[in-house]
């Protein structure tokens, strides 16, 4: 069962369809790249990149907004962002403590682009979560080069790789195995007909449900397994809705009900980051000067309440997807960690008459 999604095993979360890679990168323009590097016995670790766009992400800037829901963690460049309301460089995901050299490579990267050759100040973003537990970290295995290959090799238009790879690899969710998880969400036609994404890097703790059911409490009658409620999660969102940087930052916040959907009480020890940002062309922020404050269109808040429902859809069945397509790993000390096992989960839900009926396509 492990490879496929909750969506391919017969269920639907929410009310609204996925684009056609039910992926980031639905969203048009949006750039995904992943490394990972898995070495020996102790090294299970890696990063991912996500770009807003393919072009110089510096000169052209997208409105962003970031919303905190527990703040044990170390996501850099955030007080930029919340202030300015702007990205001007990729985000990379990756373990905590090589958050640094992540910094250089973004750094690196964007001062290597056309036409910044007198740049003197970066606002490098960078999410992270530990996974310590599978990988020693504190060998700090990834090297600025690999941190680079994640960017350079970034693509758009096509499927995302799920599960334990990028700055999945090391990761672990509900006592299971975490990762990458990825969704997107189209808006009908009467809602604007505008596209929402949502990657997650699944590494925190709780109860897991899913759809509803208590999975997590049923597994765990069933075998001695105890989840731990601590961890963290990273959330990127996406959208080609032409929002403000205020409504980037309410459409973040709701991203933390869909985290909730599955199980998280976003606890004390847990780091609880989501970013939104906007690649509308009618809200970038050039550089250049050209455009003038008047000509900027935002949409009206009246018109924000289906994004909302759409990125608390997506960050719920991004994180399922992270946990569906995750595969059992032994990495450091010789610590396994095992897949959640999908079929027994799949079962469960089988069982419970509400949800047969309510999340199957009809």
């Amino acid at each position: 069962m492990h490879g496929e999604s909750i969506r391919s095993s017969g269920y639907f979360p929410g009310i609204y369809d996925p684009g056609p890679f039910n992926c980031i990168t639905d969203v048009s323009g949006v750039k995904v790249g992943q490394l990972t590097l898995i070495e020996g016995d102790s090294v299970r670790t890696g990063v991912t990149a996500v770009l807003p766009h393919g072009g110089n992400l510096f000169l052209d800037r997208v409105p962003a907004g970031v919303a905190v829901g527990n703040g044990f963690g170390k996501m850099v460049g955030v007080s930029q962002i919340q202030e300015l309301g702007e990205l001007e460089t990729p985000v990379l995901l990756t373990s905590t403590l090589a958050v640094p050299r992540a910094m250089e490579a973004i750094i690196e990267w964007t001062m290597a682009q056309p036409g910044l050759q007198t740049v003197q100040s970066i606002n490098a973003v960078v999410g992270e979560t530990n996974d310590g537990y599978l990988n020693d970290s504190r060998r700090r295995p990834l090297t600025v080069e690999h941190m680079l290959a994640a960017i350079e090799t970034a693509e758009a238009g096509q499927a995302v790789a799920e599960g334990a790879v990028g700055a999945g690899t090391g990761t672990v969710c509900f006592g299971w195995k975490g990762g990458i998880g990825t969704s997107s969400r189209r808006l009908p036609p009467e809602s604007g007909g505008t596209m929402l994404g949502v990657l997650v890097q699944a590494n925190y703790g709780g109860y897991l449900q899913v759809l509803g059911v208590p999975v997590g409490r049923l597994l765990r009658q069933e075998s001695s397994k105890q989840d731990d409620e601590d961890g963290s999660i990273m959330i990127l969102i996406a959208t080609d809705a032409p929002l403000s940087d205020r409504n980037l930052r309410r459409l973040a916040w709701r991203a933390f009900a869909g985290l909730a959907r599955t199980g998280s009480s976003l606890s004390n020890g847990s780091g609880d980051y989501a970013l939104a940002f906007s690649t509308a062309h009618s809200v970038r922020r050039p550089m250049n000067g050209r455009r003038e404050a008047g000509q900027i269109e935002h949409l009206p808040n009246d018109l924000i309440s289906p994004l909302f429902q759409a990125v608390i859809e997506a960050t719920e069945e991004a994180i399922y997807n992270a946990l569906f397509k995750a595969t059992s790993m032994t990495g450091y000390l010789g610590r396994t960690i095992e897949a959640l096992p999908v079929a027994r989960v799949l079962k469960i839900i089988e069982d419970s008459p509400w949800l047969a009926e309510n999340h199957k396509r009809v």
